[in-house]
């Protein structure tokens, strides 16, 4: 059932960026953001009213707080990226995050950086800079390759504090509600723009708004079962699968999309991979709490 769980919370966040972009055609970025969060707490709000029979939300926490400021930012400036660009773009995002993370451990928690890590952190670099470049010449590059990768890295640091605040709260929480209490704070925050940002679509997309509910599918569950999963399967299997979302994503853009696959990409996400992995594999079980905030 463990490999499962993995195998389906993989999948969905290989969707993620075809997802936004067939939902920018109707709305934009802080509509999406609200629809991501706001249709997954309802599922996932399902799920556990069936599963657990109640809940046990926590707002007097201010790491609650943070994570969810963290993914609100997170979403929004991926889907705007996603929006304006490749439906792809959104793999830089995860080493990005590792990169912010590694020198976090450093610098405020005082953790040290091993060998492995600064090879890590290079490699993400050197796979970054190459999916960001794509071939492109310098005067696109300028206009809109920096541009998408700046709104990933604004991303990537939601994606941090994320992190950091379910490595805290998994003391002191269970995933399920963590989870369900940091999305419905993420729904309210991104209510407020509502009314300034909103308009109704000239066309309505039953395409449009599948995908919005998909995404809030993917955002309700995924992360669910991809902490449950992590209860039974080896964490070295857990880290190589739930890092071919990168892989799918890429080839999903490709084939729905028709988004371009240059060497420079692929040669990109190769290194991304090996950096990603050379960081993640050595790391002991008793570190797995710490990974169970991975994003999407």
């Amino acid at each position: 059932m463990g490999y499962l769980l993995l195998f389906l919370a993989t999948l969905l966040w290989s969707f993620v960026g075809i997802l936004v972009k067939s939902a920018s055609a109707m709305v934009d970025s802080t509509v999406i953001t609200f629809a991501r969060f706001g249709f997954g707490i309802v599922f996932l709000g399902l799920y556990i009213g069936l599963k657990d029979r109640g809940f046990k939300l926590r707002f007097n926490l201010k790491w609650v707080w943070l994570g969810a400021l963290g993914k609100s930012c997170n979403y929004f400036f991926e889907n705007l990226a996603i929006s304006i660009g490749y439906s792809y773009g959104n793999i830089l995002v995860s080493p990005m995050q590792t990169i912010l993370l590694l020198f976090i451990s450093a610098l405020f928690l005082k953790e040290r950086i091993t060998g492995r890590g600064w090879i890590a952190a290079f490699s993400c670099v050197l796979g970054v800079l190459l999916i960001s470049w794509n071939g492109m010449s310098l005067s696109v590059l300028l206009k809109g390759g920096a541009l998408t990768t700046g709104l990933y890295a604004l991303s990537a640091v939601g994606v941090a504090f994320h992190v950091l605040s379910q490595k805290m709260l998994i003391r002191e929480m269970d995933a399920g509600n963590m989870n369900f209490s940091i999305f419905l704070l993420c729904t309210l925050m991104m209510s407020l723009p509502l009314p300034y940002r909103f308009a109704w679509p000239e066309q309505f997309s039953i395409w449009a708004f599948g995908a919005l509910v998909a995404l809030g599918l993917i955002t309700g569950l995924s992360f669910y079962w991809f902490t449950q999963a992590l209860r039974t399967v080896p964490f070295s299997v857990a880290v190589i699968v739930s890092n071919c979302s990168i892989l799918f994503t890429v080839l999903w853009s490709h084939l729905v999309y028709r988004d371009p696959i240059s060497i420079y990409l692929i040669a990109g996400v190769a290194i991304c991979i090996a950096g990603l992995l050379l960081l993640s594999l050595p790391m002991r079980q008793a570190k797995v709490k710490g990974y169970e905030s991975k994003a999407v």
